[in-house]
């Protein structure tokens, strides 16, 4: 019996590890789709919010690149790849965001975009430093198609909840008083 308790105690212990090992992927991927709920409903983009992320994403990246090796030459390799990686991202975020290119795009569209452009960058420097960072590019730009398609699909899907709460509703069990 204490086998069973010791063994359960471990797993619990493993999930969270696991768990709390992803907390800063699982924040980001909050973030961003935070980040995409508020331009979709304000109609304008957050312009300091979306550089914000990319580069805390790129600090992240420099980050678990260098603590893989203890090469100086690279680790000097890392700094500059990553750095010119994120800047080129960061500045198509900025492309992205500028008046006379934005006003191409509605809220929604400029949301998804900047997210897709996140999630490229993402997947991008996951390749060369984390398949953990990888794996977040590749859920950030699943939840792009998704995101559009709820968002297309919401109507629809509050009516179909509807449906099904009327007819549990409706053939709920009656009571028998006795």
């Amino acid at each position: 019996m204490t086998n069973q308790i010791s063994q359960s105690g471990s797993k619990s212990d493993g999930a969270f590890s696991w768990l709390r090992a992803r907390l800063p992927y699982l924040v980001v991927f909050i973030l961003a789709l935070l980040g995409v709920a508020y331009t979709s409903m304000s109609g304008q983009p957050l312009n300091g919010y979306w550089e914000f992320l990319g580069l805390a994403i790129g600090i992240a990246c420099i980050v678990i690149g260098m603590r893989q090796t203890n090469d100086k030459t690279e680790r000097r390799r890392i700094l500059v790849t990553q750095s010119l990686h994120w800047l080129a991202f960061l500045i198509a975020m900025g492309i992205l965001l500028l008046p006379s290119v934005n006003t191409f795009l509605n809220g929604p569209a400029t949301g998804l975009a900047l997210m897709l452009l996140l999630a490229l960058g993402t997947f991008v420097a996951g390749v060369h430093v984390s398949t953990d960072i990888a794996v977040l590019g590749i859920v950030l730009a699943l939840t792009v198609p998704a995101l559009a398609w709820l968002k297309q699909s919401a109507l629809i899907l509050v009516l179909i909840g509807l449906v099904i709460g009327g007819f549990a509703v409706a053939f709920r069990p009656q009571k028998v008083d006795v």
